[in-house]
């Protein structure tokens, strides 16, 4: 198994790489560029962005600069909480896609759920799926309630979450509901802010496997079922986070993180999420 070939499938059948490069955070420019060719040069395939990291434009300079075919990528991009509802959506979408340069984006998510708004937007995203502009749709920063409530008036259920996930916030029920809902979930800060690369339970670990304590947390993400997003625009780290398809924890270490879980959020919880400024 190796970076290139461990996908996880989507409820539409649309497979997408289980560990992809973040991008939030990274400068647009040469930053956010050499940190993607890097990516695809260590074989990543799955680049995260969105329309808020003002970086789109960027990271489709080095898509077109690296090479790679495009039916071997996987770009996800997201709306921001200003480009809700159904017609402003549509035009948001458009303006990511000409700043990837891409005809179709593989993965469209709702970016948080701004209330009283992310239902009529979810209806944009169907209609761009219906049309073929994207290959999947998701939301991201969405609790079960929120679910719950789109669920009910949704034609098509959304393929992926993504959320905050990792050992201080092991987030089991919601992980469970997605499960169950057949919603993949994906982890946003999989390392925490390097405060849990120096744990000493995850350092012992990784020196258990020769690993290091980023790769051991990337590791626990992905034996839970998580898709992983680390960030980086370090080279050395972009490398070393791709190489953890080479060993498995056993089930004391994934009992040892899991039991880390001190529903503690280095983000926002999306119900404390301060909308009313970032709607304007």
């Amino acid at each position: 198994m190796s970076i290139q070939t461990s996908v996880t499938t989507l409820a539409n059948g649309v497979k997408m790489p289980w560990l992809g490069l973040g991008v939030y955070q990274a400068e647009k420019g040469e930053e956010v560029k050499n940190a993607v060719l890097t990516a695809l040069e260590a074989g990543y395939r799955s680049i995260d962005t969105a329309s808020f990291y003002d970086n789109e434009e960027s990271v489709g300079e080095a898509i077109q600069e690296s090479g790679v075919p495009r039916d071997e990528l996987f770009i996800t991009t997201k709306l921001w909480n200003n480009e809700h509802g159904f017609d402003e959506a549509l035009e948001a979408f458009e303006r990511s896609r000409k700043k990837l340069g891409v005809d179709v984006v593989d993965l469209y998510l709702i970016h948080w759920p701004v209330p009283g708004k992310f239902k009529e937007t979810w209806g944009a995203l169907e209609k761009l799926y219906k049309d073929g502009k994207v290959r999947a749709i998701g939301v991201s920063n969405f609790t079960d309630q929120h679910l719950e409530e789109l669920l009910k008036t949704t034609e098509i259920t959304p393929m992926l979450n993504q959320v905050e996930f990792h050992p201080r916030l092991f987030q089991k029920a919601l992980l469970e509901y997605c499960q169950s809902h057949d919603i993949q979930l994906e982890g946003w800060r999989p390392l925490g802010k390097g405060d849990l690369l120096e744990h000493d339970a995850v350092k012992e670990i990784a020196d258990k496997h020769g690993k290091t304590p980023a790769q051991v947390l990337i590791r626990w993400a992905l034996q839970n079922k998580v898709v992983s997003i680390p960030k980086s625009v370090t080279a050395e780290r972009i490398r070393s986070n791709a190489e953890v398809f080479d060993f498995e924890l056993d089930t004391k270490d994934m009992d040892t993180i899991n039991g880390m879980n001190e529903n503690a959020r280095y983000g926002l919880h999306p119900d404390e999420f301060d909308y009313a400024s970032t709607t304007k």
